[in-house]
């Protein structure tokens, strides 16, 4: 279980110097969108699944609930005031922040008519585990890129180096957090929804870890 004590994001071979860099190199652009790419097949298993949606989804049903705007909207804004929370945390977007919401939104249209949505309960926790375990590989490998974070990764990533707390138990608090404001607020919660809150936090720290074990980490 080392995996669950991974604190930072590892620096490998192929990670950018720097979040702001406008010219990667090749192999780490790869390393990113291929990251992504499995980010998004593994979003696109949850929602195919049909086990409930992810806890700042939920997050942003309660909060469009409450001040009258629609899920698109209101998960804009989550994403925004996350956005914001970066500042006192020092975190820094780049070219990765953006290839986030493409690239994922991308696989997850393309991939979705072609994924089973399973009738019995049994099969779609099944789907949607696999889904969480993809999620968790894919930001692992992105993330070593070094090219800038997701809203969320980019927030737990920076509260985990604040704090010193692994990674693993900082995203699986966040994801709690997230769920639990959202339900009060009246966002719907499905079994799949506490599979991924409880679940993202470890198969995060896994794909890091994983990466950092298989590539040698450079000083």
């Amino acid at each position: 279980m080392n995996f669950l004590t991974v604190k930072a994001v590892p620096v490998v071979a192929w990670s950018s110097t720097h979040p702001l860099n406008f010219q990667p190199r090749g192999v780490t652009l790869f390393f990113l969108c291929f990251g992504l790419s499995l980010f998004g097949l593994g979003e696109a298993l949850l929602v195919s699944a049909g086990a409930g949606v992810s806890p700042w989804t939920v997050l942003a049903q309660g909060l469009g609930q409450q001040i009258d705007l629609s899920i698109g909207w209101s998960t804009f804004l989550v994403s925004a005031c996350v956005l914001i929370l970066w500042i006192p945390l020092k975190q820094l977007p780049g070219i990765g922040t953006l290839a986030n919401a493409m690239i994922i939104s991308l696989v997850i249209e393309q991939a979705l008519p072609y994924l089973p949505a399973p009738d019995h309960y049994p099969m779609k926790i099944l789907e949607c585990s696999i889904g969480i375990l993809l999620v968790g590989m894919g930001s692992g490998i992105y993330l070593t890129a070094h090219l800038g974070a997701g809203p969320r990764d980019g927030l737990m990533a920076g509260l985990a180096r604040l704090t010193d707390y692994p990674i693993a138990w900082v995203r699986t608090a966040l994801e709690i957090s997230a769920v639990s404001v959202g339900w009060l607020l009246g966002g719907s919660v499905g079994l799949g929804t506490l599979f991924f809150a409880l679940g993202i936090g470890p198969a995060v720290s896994l794909g890091l870890f994983s990466v950092r074990y298989l590539f040698r980490e450079t000083e």
